[in-house]
């Protein structure tokens, strides 16, 4: 991203463009120069360092003075430290103790809430200082500085600061970074590590590249987390995690070890680094060849990056224009940032710029001017809670009006729907805008129809606009809308008046008759209907229950399709009466016949007058139906009946009715005669079940050779075929004689054989019935005193049992005192149950006497 540098007007906000004018690809960050109070300490004076903290800024300049700046870059607090550059400025998590360390060896660390603390000089510079993150606390009274040796201060129980060297003899401390218990530094040889809690150096990160001058090429260190160190020296990264030794491994060695889980080259010389997520914020100082091969300092770049195992990806990179890039150098940048809202500020001599994270709006911001409206819609519906620059419905109109410009109406019609929701006021002026560029069709469809509506004006101008040059779609929009948008009458009044120059347009005719409808004019929307024979004419009977005025449009109705109209009839008898549609239909008896037809199907003695005049209908115009009426219809006339098919020379119907009139022979004959077939003659026989009737038919039959084979086939099982065969003469050739003798010893074989059979299984039956009776009658009978006669129904056994008595028990379990019972029948001595008799001598028959 290339950022215009506005020189003339430093206070005007930082501004972003990308590299490339043409790309799709969208930034990650944006960018705004830190103005206010800081562009007037740096038109006097330059940044040399700057520490960021959630609630607060700390400025250092080349004049050493400290500068306490608000989010904004407004100048809360001034702090006149030195006259000379300071070096490094560092704060407790608290944000209430700073350390100052300067040029001229000053270090300073105390409360910016008293100035109580630490004032030291020193024959040396100072070039880093860091507190204890915790330095607010008591027990935390530490800090470290560092110039040719780093030294840890401690404040004892006396009130005094205790001097302890951690490390020596390997040129000048460029930086130091303390997270927690581990305190890492860089110098000349590498980067160190060490663990404040058990007082050990962990491990030597060395540097890769010692060409490179220390001064020039500083080391940058930054904390991810409290375990995770990231290293960047010249063009080398390293991400180092500490880690905890195995108990078991330790011996002599530190409790802690590093691990070095990513390590890769970068194009560019590293001036910050800063954790995003998993990602890596970098400054990049670059250097560039001119055409003549002359060097020359371009801008930096801030790139975020993907570190991977041996590499890194490239996620984006932004070229910046800082105030006086051209003369500065890598040692000039300064990367830090705010982990409480990802803030990144660039740091140069003349110039802070500051870094964010682009938000929804930022978003919107971008696909807005790529002209993807839908997109950016879609983004601010999602997240309309966390957007705060932008309207939804703002947005939405902006994506209709680009969606105007370029021509396509129907999908900018469309976003309406969604766009303007319940806003009436919206809705009428994009209305009126799509009639002003001819586009009503476009947005008819889409119009609110349900509890919200437009005035009636609105629906009806549109009306008016299809009515004009779309009759299909202005019979749509009828049939869509409800009734209650517009005004019913004027609508109608307007069809009307289309109509007289085009009376017999159907679409206009069919959409009349449905704002008839709608308005409750039955009549004169079942007029239209039935004059166009539409298909809707019987739902419109159904529904609105208009049979009496069908009446006398019957016929109209059995012409438009003689099947509804028939089973509307025939559902609705109780408000169209049978007689009623025989009348209307008397002078057409062809559609009379589909009626009365349907009527018999349904119901045979429901029509049962006309059923007479149905015998003429049947044998007009549907011959195939006389038989089975006449087998059906008990109300007909048979004299009538046999008339007209003689009339007409329907033989099976007149052999039906000849039999039905008892008439067999004469029907007989006329199938021997006029059909000569022997399968129905034989047919016939067998239905009629008459002895003499199969004796005309072998008489007819005994001179016709054909015939005799067909009756020696099937005659079998109705009549002797020795009757038949006595009387063929002798030499008559007979088709297939012998298949039809093997054919009746065949049947005469299987009858005996079903005799036999037949006869088993009743000796079977009969034995175990036989069985079953013997042992019913073998079993006892109980007789106590609860037991009682059957015809006096007084107990059987009398009081004292030394009385005579004499009791009959018969074998169906019925008990009768002796002199109950009725003298013995016929056969002397046999004597049968009074009850059982009643029904049928069975197995009371037999007889039990007791006798005391």
């Amino acid at each position: 991203m290339e950022v215009e540098e506005k020189a003339e007007k430093p206070s005007e906000e930082f501004t972003s463009e990308s590299e490339e004018e043409d790309s799709e690809e969208e930034p990650k960050l944006k960018y705004e120069r830190l103005s206010n109070g800081v562009t007037e300490i740096l038109q006097n004076d330059a940044a040399s360092c700057m520490t960021v903290h959630d609630k607060f800024l700390a400025l250092g300049t080349y004049c050493g003075k400290v500068f306490l700046l608000d989010i904004q870059g407004n100048v809360t607090q001034k702090f006149e430290i030195s006259s000379v550059k300071i070096n490094q400025i560092s704060l407790d998590e608290s944000g209430e103790h700073v350390g100052i360390c300067s040029e001229d060896g000053k270090v300073q660390v105390f409360g910016l809430y008293t100035r109580e603390g630490f004032h030291e000089n020193f024959d040396c510079p100072i070039k880093v200082v860091a507190l204890h993150p915790q330095f607010t606390r008591t027990n935390y009274k530490q800090f470290v500085t560092g110039g040719n040796k780093l030294l840890l201060y401690e404040r004892n129980w006396l009130n005094r600061w205790k001097t302890t060297p951690l490390h020596e003899g390997e040129g000048s401390i460029t930086n130091v970074q303390w997270r927690a218990n581990l305190i890492a530094w860089s110098n000349t040889v590498g980067v160190k590590i060490y663990d404040i809690s058990t007082k050990q150096r962990i491990t030597n990160v060395v540097r890769d590249n010692i060409s490179l001058r220390p001064d020039m090429y500083p080391c940058s260190l930054c904390w991810k987390d409290d375990a995770t160190l990231i290293v960047g020296w010249g063009t080398s990264i390293k991400i180092c995690v500490v880690k905890g030794r195995n108990p078991t491994e330790m011996r002599d060695l530190p409790s802690r070890y590093v691990e070095i889980v990513f390590a890769f080259e970068t194009e560019f010389f590293i001036s910050g680094l800063a954790p995003l997520a998993d990602q890596l914020v970098t400054l990049f100082f670059v250097r560039e060849s001119s055409d003549q091969d002359e060097e020359f300092r371009a801008r930096p770049r801030l790139d975020i990056i993907q570190p991977l195992p041996e590499t890194c990806e490239e996620i984006s990179s932004d070229a910046l224009t800082v105030r006086n890039f051209k003369n500065n150098e890598c040692r000039d940048y300064r990367l830090e940032h705010s982990e409480g809202e990802s803030l990144y500020y660039i740091i140069s001599p003349k110039d802070i710029v500051v870094a964010k994270e682009r938000d929804q709006d930022d978003h919107i911001d971008w696909l807005l001017e790529k002209k993807k409206y839908e997109e950016a819609l879609m983004a601010a519906e999602i997240s309309f809670k966390n957007i705060r620059r932008h309207d939804v419905q703002k947005i939405g109109m902006a994506y209709i009006n680009h969606l105007v410009e370029k021509g396509d109406y129907d999908s900018a019609a469309r976003k309406c729907q969604k766009v303007l929701g319940k806003n009436m006021d919206l809705w009428e002026n994009e209305v009126y805008r799509f009639k002003t560029i001819g586009q009503l069709k476009a947005i008819s469809q889409y119009l609110p129809r349900g509890d919200l509506r437009l005035r009636p004006a609105i629906y009806e101008m549109i009306l008016h606009e299809f009515l004009k040059t779309d009759y299909e779609g202005f019979a749509t929009l009828i049939r869509e809308w409800p009734g209650e948008l517009y005004n019913n009458m004027a609508i109608v009044q307007a069809v009307t008046d289309h109509l007289k120059k085009d009376p017999t347009n159907s679409t206009l005719l069919t959409t009349l008759a449905e704002l008839y409808t709608y308005d409750q004019r039955y009549d004169r929307a079942l007029e239209i209907y039935l004059r166009l024979r539409h298909k809707d004419v019987y739902q419109l009977i159904h529904k609105h229950n208009l049979f009496s005025s069908i009446e006398d449009k019957i016929v109209l109705l059995m012409d438009f399709d003689k099947e509804k109209a028939v089973d509307m009839l025939l559902d609705n008898e109780d408000k169209i009466s049978i007689d009623k549609v025989v009348e209307e239909l008397a002078d057409r008896p062809e559609l009379l016949h589909v009626y009365l037809h349907k009527l018999f199907k349904r119901d045979h003695h429901k029509g049962q007058k006309y059923h007479e005049r149905q015998i003429s209908l049947y044998a007009e115009y549907d011959q195939k139906n006389l038989l089975p009426f006449l087998r059906d219809s008990t109300h007909c006339p048979l004299e009538k009946a046999l008339e007209i098919c003689q009339q007409r020379n329907f033989v099976e119907e007149t052999v039906f009715l000849l039999s039905r009139m008892g008439n067999c022979r004469r029907a007989l004959q006329m199938i021997m005669e006029e059909l000569e077939d022997v399968d129905k003659a034989i047919e016939f026989a067998k239905e009629q079940d008459d002895a003499e009737l199969w004796k005309d038919l072998i008489t007819y039959s005994i001179d016709k050779p054909p015939f005799i084979t067909g009756l020696l086939n099937n005659i079998g099982t109705h009549v002797d075929p020795i009757l038949l065969i006595h009387r063929i003469k002798e030499g008559m050739e007979i088709p297939n004689l012998r298949d039809s003798l093997v054919k009746i010893l065949q049947d005469y074989n299987l009858q005996i054989l079903l005799r036999e059979g037949c006869k088993k299984i009743l000796v079977a039956d009969s034995l175990s019935l036989l069985q079953k009776m013997h042992r019913t009658q073998m079993r006892g009978v109980c007789v106590d005193e609860e037991s009682i006669c059957e015809s006096c129904h007084a107990t059987i056994l009398p009081s004292e049992m030394a009385q005579t008595f004499s009791v009959v028990v018969f074998h169906c379990r019925h008990i009768f005192h002796r002199e109950c019972l009725p003298s013995p029948g016929t056969i002397h001595g046999m004597q049968f149950c009074n009850i059982c008799s009643a029904k049928k001598r069975g197995p009371g028959s037999g007889i039990l006497e007791m006798k005391k």
